[in-house]
């Protein structure tokens, strides 16, 4: 069966140029001129292998539709720009993409690039025996209390960090207060005070955030308490 590939670019050349370069490598190839189109065919439930994204859209920044892609599926993001930033493909790739090409681009380089990003893919290891809870390519195993990133990299937590976590996972997309984050932290080995909810908000906040002072994961809720904002899948 053909990997399905989706194209957001609004240049018909380079859509022209993409679609022989990667039909030849019997790939499946979808075509978004824009963001609103890009985020159809994902919602569509068209099954998607990797996306290769354009930074310059008519409708909405690259960077802002990376993020709203990231959210709805879990394939491979490489970058597509002719504007020759580094600093846009620093951005990006904190954002989560998977990978950067300038434009213009040498075919054979694109062909390689999206090779070696599908097999990253196929060489993550498969959590069908694992237990845990997955937002945004993020995995908190609770098998070995361990928190993984999108590179499938550990991200060291403290017991404290990872038990309230794990609260705000389960809980997702819930209003908690912090009377309730501490009936939900409480345990017999560890003593979590309500002072001290807000100070490990902050470190996790730190180590999960793109940018910790605009929290999309973990967000305050003003005078109710604090909000997990992300979908989360929890496995096993």
């Amino acid at each position: 069966m053909k990997e399905s590939i989706l194209i957001v670019d609004d240049d018909l050349q380079v859509c022209e140029l993409l679609v022989d370069i990667l039909s030849e490598h019997n790939y499946t190839t979808i075509l978004a001129h824009s963001g609103e189109q890009a985020l159809h065919k994902i919602k569509d439930s068209q099954e998607m292998a990797l996306i290769l994204l354009d930074l310059i859209l008519p409708d909405i920044n690259g960077l802002t539709l990376l993020q709203q892609l990231k959210s709805l599926t879990d394939a491979p993001i490489i970058m597509l720009s002719g504007l020759g930033s580094d600093l846009d493909a620093i951005v990006g790739l904190e954002m989560g993409a998977d990978d950067y090409i300038g434009k213009p681009f040498y075919p054979r380089m694109v062909v390689a690039r999206v090779k070696a990003a599908l097999r990253r893919l196929q060489s993550v290891p498969s959590l069908a025996f694992t237990q845990g809870f997955a937002f945004r390519q993020w995995f908190l195993n609770t098998q070995n209390n361990r928190l993984y990133n999108p590179l499938k990299q550990e991200v060291e937590l403290t017991h404290g960090e990872y038990v309230l976590l794990r609260a705000l996972l389960q809980n997702a997309q819930k209003v908690l207060s912090r009377q309730q984050l501490l009936a939900l932290t409480h345990s017999d080995t560890l003593e979590i005070f309500d002072r001290t909810i807000d100070v490990l908000i902050m470190r996790l906040r730190k180590k999960i955030e793109i940018n910790p002072k605009a929290p999309s994961f973990i967000q305050t809720v003003r005078g109710e308490g604090y909000l997990f904002a992300c979908a989360v899948e929890v496995v096993g």
